[in-house]
């Protein structure tokens, strides 16, 4: 199928780019023929996020969104910062003391996923050939430039032979591709090892992020109120809690946890358990009912670690670049602004003809001209900070450097280790004694992976590549205690001892809400994250 642009990914970058494409080629009076293609069963279906949502680059798309009825409806009313000193402990910070960018004032809680199914409607009512269902599994190349990319087969066995109900990938052929597949899409990761996007930059650093959504009380729910948390359970680990009052009794809360934590024995979903039993969140939860969960990695590399963005052929865009900013913690408002500012590389490509590879190269211009750049300058040093000081010595840093200098120290801090490479070994490392889920304020993986809706049709080829079988049992095991079994939020990964056998690796990859974490944090870099039959994974809804 031939297309002037394919946009890969159906999150907000992508949809904001399908949308700007489309209005760019009306004010023209061109023709455009645009083509999303999306992995989730639905667009809306694999998007999780907090979501507090700055609503800037939503009122430069669309300036009548309101008119429009988006999903955007609930203002923050205040904020709240909790220091968790331990299980009990708590003080609440002075807004004095809050760095300016994290505070809220006119931004709204919303659902990520209830917005990319508005900008879906959107962007349909424009023209956009929108594909949910459809995994793309390569990138089409033809002389050392991209000229699209081919879904996966489906209806294949474990094996990977035809079953009966075989239907062979299409291949979606462009001009131009945009790849918006959120935080380390396999097709950015392999884009950027083929062209050496990322020869000049910091290694990307990411959290895994781990939500749920609870009706609660409605003496207890205060509309637009937000609130985060610092400190325990996460002791000299990068990170914290949120609590988010959106409409309708509900409530969304969570954790995000740096991957680059130390101890092999950590769990992150763990922490998250043990986090809502601290009175200052369990107080909101009690007498409610969890109804929704999820996971994700986000980027927290910031400035330094953007690779190019620009190939032959093609643009990186939104979180698969890594356009997050963590020292705000959001990046839908700059995923959904980098996706515009593509759109319109892309259509003076478009108009350009022959001089067309010039023109593309403007992408990285427009996006150093852009607010999206002067916000992650002024935010650069977040992450590096947090890492090389730590917590508490971090904030103190950042909120010198944003409240003081307002972010134009005259220097750059770099974190040049990868996330994978931060562990310890298991014997150096204190063991960590986590309590049983009580079933009431916090729960087991798996009936949390049930909430998620995830489902993958079981009789097809692993999507969770092993690039050595042999390793997490001959080394992960006795090096790192396999930290698969507990950095997964999903109980994907098991190590079995059957009686009078030796331990074995299993993967249930049926289970995969595809976080990406193991892709990320496994310290051999032996699991490759690629995409399953299109339309599985997690259907969340409301997240």
């Amino acid at each position: 199928m031939e297309f002037d642009v394919v946009i890969v990914g159906g999150g907000p970058c992508g949809l904001a780019a399908a949308c700007r494409l489309m209005q760019l080629a009306d004010d023209a009076g061109q023709e455009l023929n645009v083509c999303l293609v999306e992995k989730g069963s639905e667009i809306g279906a694999h998007i999780l996020s907090g979501a507090i949502f700055e609503s800037r680059p939503l009122d430069e798309l669309f300036a009548d969104w309101r008119e429009r009825q988006a999903p955007v409806k609930v203002p923050v009313t205040g904020d709240k910062v909790h220091f968790l000193s331990g299980d009990s402990g708590a003080l609440q910070v002075p807004d004095f003391f809050v760095p300016k960018p994290a505070r809220n004032h006119g931004n709204f809680i919303i659902s990520l996923g209830e917005l990319c199914r508005w900008l879906g409607d959107q962007a349909e009512a424009l023209g956009v050939n929108i594909f949910p269902g459809f995994a793309v599994a390569e990138v089409l190349y033809e002389e050392g430039r991209v000229v699209g990319v081919a879904t996966g087969d489906m209806g294949r066995d474990a094996a990977g032979k035809p079953k009966t109900t075989f239907e062979p990938g299409y291949e979606l052929r462009a001009r131009y591709t945009l790849f918006a597949e959120g935080c380390r899409g396999s097709l950015g990761k392999s884009l950027m090892d083929e062209y050496g996007l990322r020869d000049d930059c910091d290694p990307q650093h990411y959290g895994i992020g781990i939500k749920e959504i609870w009706t609660v009380d409605p003496d207890k729910h205060h509309e637009g109120r937000v609130e985060h948390t610092f400190g325990w359970p996460l002791v000299n680990i990068e990170g914290g809690g949120f609590l988010y009052h959106a409409r309708d009794n509900q409530v969304y809360l969570g954790l995000i946890v740096a991957l680059n934590y130390a101890n092999p024995h950590l769990s992150p979903f763990d922490e998250f358990q043990r986090w809502k039993h601290h009175p200052v969140i369990q107080r909101t939860l009690e007498g409610g009912k969890r109804i929704s969960y999820g996971a994700r990695a986000v980027n927290k590399g910031g400035l330094q670690s953007i690779p190019k963005l620009v190939f032959p052929g093609g643009l990186l865009a939104g979180c698969e670049a890594g356009f997050l900013n963590g020292a705000k913690i959001k990046g839908t408002h700059t995923a959904m602004k980098t996706g515009m500012l593509a759109a319109e590389s892309i259509f003076a490509a478009l108009s350009a003809g022959e001089n067309a590879p010039v023109v593309l190269q403007d992408y990285e211009e427009r996006v150093r001209s852009s607010w999206v750049y002067e916000e992650l300058h002024r935010a650069r040093n977040f992450g590096p900070a947090m890492k090389k000081f730590g917590m508490l010595l971090g904030s103190a840093f950042i909120w010198i450097d944003q409240n003081i200098f307002n972010g134009r120290l005259p220097f750059t801090l770099h974190s040049p280790q990868p996330d994978h490479d931060c562990l310890q070994k298991a014997a150096d490392a204190a063991s960590i004694d986590y309590p049983n889920p009580d079933g009431v304020i916090s729960f087991d993986r798996l009936s949390s992976v049930f909430l998620s809706s995830t489902n993958h049709e079981e009789d097809q080829a692993s999507h969770l590549q092993l690039k050595d079988p042999q390793v997490p049992i001959s080394y992960n095991l006795p090096e790192y205690d396999e930290p698969a079994q507990r950095y997964c939020p999903a109980g994907v990964y098991e190590v079995v001892s059957d009686e009078g056998e030796e331990p074995r690796f299993q993967v249930n990859a049926q289970n995969c809400v595809h976080c990406k974490t193991c892709d990320i944090k496994d310290p051999s870099q032996n699991i490759n994250w690629v995409v399953p039959e299109g339309g599985g994974g997690p259907n969340y809804t409301g997240m």
